[in-house]
């Protein structure tokens, strides 16, 4: 086989799943809405069952929808024959996955199911099947085609699937108000959780360990203060607020203007107007900040809108922000 070939190959797979997507636009209907506003109103958790493939993607779907507002978790249909039908609760929904509706391992706990469950609910690709017919709600969603060109492995109906899931979890999240905070609660750790939990103040280097020199200061002093605090900024301040900062940019500038060093004052050169954030935003709001405006650091003002610290670029690099 060429290496072109694999190219091809992938290229084709990736349209023919690419087309199915776009497909399932026109396959949601009024029965989405239905499931989603009986998810809204449930007490208690939303269930997801599948096996084989659809079980890999009930899980993801189940662990979205968690992370995402709507409790969830998933059962193995087969654990729940052998016991796991104690975790369900009237409360609770079931939503069930089963691409061709017939999943043996799936009807033959159907009763014990109703028996346990507040509410069944279905995504399938026949809407005749014995699983479908089970669900208050049978979503039917199907592909033209699967990408296996042996029309054998699941690859079009799961990525279907997934994109449903997907589909479902946000359009909750949305309704619900779900906010970054909210996401936060369920993040905390790595990466992610980093981002969503480090303020400000957690890194920003605050009070009298920022730079800061007065106005009547020396261009001079000003580079040592610089050149102390290790940040390519300092502060300016009246001796009550501070009214401006200068920055390696500004300095540029005065040696362009070939300013005299030691008797050039701080506050004839300094930037009177600059960026700031709140000491208790999250550390990636910062970020965002400087990329936008193309800078490099930031001040961090109190809760009363005083200066009172740092922030940079090289500080949100160093503790993984960005």
């Amino acid at each position: 086989m060429k290496e072109n070939d694999f190219i091809n190959n992938a290229q084709k797979v990736i349209q023919i799943e690419g087309n199915a997507i776009l497909a399932l636009q026109d396959q949601i209907s009024e029965k989405f809405i239905e499931l989603c506003e009986n998810i809204l109103i449930l007490e208690g958790k939303l269930i997801l069952m599948g096996i084989g493939k659809s079980g890999h993607i009930a899980q993801k779907i189940s662990a979205t929808l968690s992370s995402t507002g709507t409790p969830s978790f998933f059962i193995h249909p087969t654990e729940a024959a052998h016991g796991d039908l104690g975790m369900i609760d009237k409360k609770d929904a079931i939503l069930i996955l089963s691409n061709s509706g017939e999943t043996k391992e799936i009807i033959e706990i159907l009763p014990a199911l109703k028996r346990c469950a507040g509410h069944i609910f279905t995504l399938t690709n026949n809407g005749d099947s014995t699983i479908a017919k089970s669900g208050e709600i049978n979503i039917t969603i199907s592909a033209s085609e699967e990408a296996c060109p042996l029309d054998l492995a699941p690859t079009s109906t799961t990525t279907l699937a997934l994109v449903f899931g997907d589909a479902l979890a946000i359009s909750l999240l949305e309704h619900r108000g779900f906010t970054r905070d909210d996401f936060a609660k369920s993040h905390p750790a790595g990466q992610l959780g980093k981002k969503l939990t480090t303020l400000v103040k957690d890194i920003a280097i605050m009070d009298n360990n920022a730079p800061v020199v007065l106005e009547d200061a020396s261009l001079k002093d000003a580079l040592i203060e610089i050149t102390d605090k290790k940040l390519g900024i300092t502060m300016v301040s009246n001796g009550k607020k501070i009214t401006g900062i200068f920055t390696d940019g500004d300095l540029r500038r005065c040696l362009h203007e070939e300013k005299d060093l030691a008797h050039t004052l701080i506050g004839s050169v300094m930037t009177a107007s600059y960026k700031c954030i709140a000491h208790d935003n999250l550390a990636i709001d910062a970020a965002e900040i400087m990329e936008k405006n193309k800078i490099f650091t930031l001040v961090v003002t109190d809760d009363s809108g005083n200066a009172r610290g740092v922030i940079t670029m090289h500080q949100l690099l160093e503790s993984g922000i960005i």
